[in-house]
This record gives structure tokens, sequence and C-alpha cells, in this order.
């Protein structure tokens, strides 16, 4: 079962972990090579960060690709301020989940809520998201369903709008659900560091 086959994946990683101002940091180390780094509220066990890195065919560490959290701010730290808050102003795509609910904020979108359309293709194994006054649009995978190999559900998918910014949830297929809590099972197993130990790298 596809779901078993990624949780056994996870389970066969070389993992670390750090407990380090309030957050629970595992990296996992797979044996082709990639890497994931995930962070938990320590507290909640709510998942805050999920990022990705893997080698280019030469062996270079690649840069890290975010998944969940806040996305980095494209040229932070090398332009000019009034350019940084220039880039503000666009529309600014992320993905932070809840317990029960996969959820994409999509910041800087002023428009009333009738103007969006959200809705699933089948085909691409996608969510798309436009506008009527065909200002925005933007497709996106669920990574999740993809290494569980679970279809997409339209009826598992909904919006909301408020503060210029549209929020998508799409609620977690029970087999999630259940493979979430057997992988916070596993992660118990995992001896962690606290960060004042000194010896142990943060990702």
């Amino acid at each position: 079962m596809a779901v078993t086959g990624w949780l056994e994946n996870l389970r066969a990683a070389e993992k670390t972990a750090l407990l380090q101002d309030g957050r629970r940091k595992v990296h996992y180390l797979f044996p082709d090579g990639k890497e994931m780094a995930e962070e938990y509220d320590e507290k909640t066990n709510e998942l805050l960060v999920r990022k990705w890195r893997v080698k280019s065919a030469l062996g270079a560490l690649g840069q890290w690709q975010i998944e969940v959290g806040e996305p980095a701010l494209p040229g932070a730290g090398s332009l000019g301020p009034e350019l940084i808050t220039e880039s503000n102003a666009n529309p600014i795509f992320m993905r932070k989940d809840t317990k029960m609910s996969f959820q994409w904020r999509i910041r800087n979108l002023p428009y009333p809520k009738d103007v969006y359309s959200v809705c699933v293709d089948q085909k691409e194994h996608c969510v798309v998201v436009r506008t009527t006054n065909k200002k925005y649009y933007k497709k996106f995978s669920i990574p999740d369903l993809e290494r569980y190999q679970l279809p997409l559900d339209e009826s598992s998918l909904s919006f909301a709008h408020a503060n210029s910014t549209l929020i998508i949830s799409y609620q977690k297929p029970k087999e999630v659900l259940v493979a979430e809590s057997e992988l916070q099972k596993e992660l118990k197993k995992v001896k962690t560091a606290h960060s004042s130990d000194g010896d142990c790298k943060t990702q």
C-alpha cells in the first residue's frame, strides 16, 4: 500500500532531532541522498516547516526548497529596502497546515471573495486558483497526496478570504491522519538533542 510505502521510507531514513526555541527540528537523510528537514511546535506537534534538499549530478548540495512554512523573501539581504518593500506588494504564496487540513495562504489579494475560483484539475492532479478579473492564476500540487498516492477529492477543498488573504484548505484524508500519527510515534524514538548541547548542527 502506498501510504505504508512512504511511512517505511521515513522509518528507513537516518534521523537526527534537535529541540530549539520551542521547536522540535528533525532532519532526515534518505538512502538516495535526499534530505528533508521538518520543524514541529514542541507542545502541539503542529508542523511548522518542511523543506527538501537534493544533490546535483556532480554531488554538490542544492538550495533548500520550502514545502511548508514561510517562503524566503526573494533577494532579501541583497536588494535595497525600497525594492524589498515593492516586492512585498506582489501576491505571496505559502503553505501553513493545521492538524486536520493542508492549508495555503496567498497574501496581497485584495479582490472580493466572489472573484475567486478554486478547483481540482484531475488530469494534472493539482489545485487551480484563478480570478474572474484575470488578475491572478496559480496551479499547485499537494506533495503529501502524491507521496501517499492518494487522489484529489474536490469535496475536500474549500476557501475563504479575509484581510487581502485567500486561505485555501484541503481536508486531510483519514489515511494521511493515520500516517502522521504513526510518524509522531516514530519520532518519539529518535534521541533529541538540545540546542545548549553545542554538538548538534542545526538546519
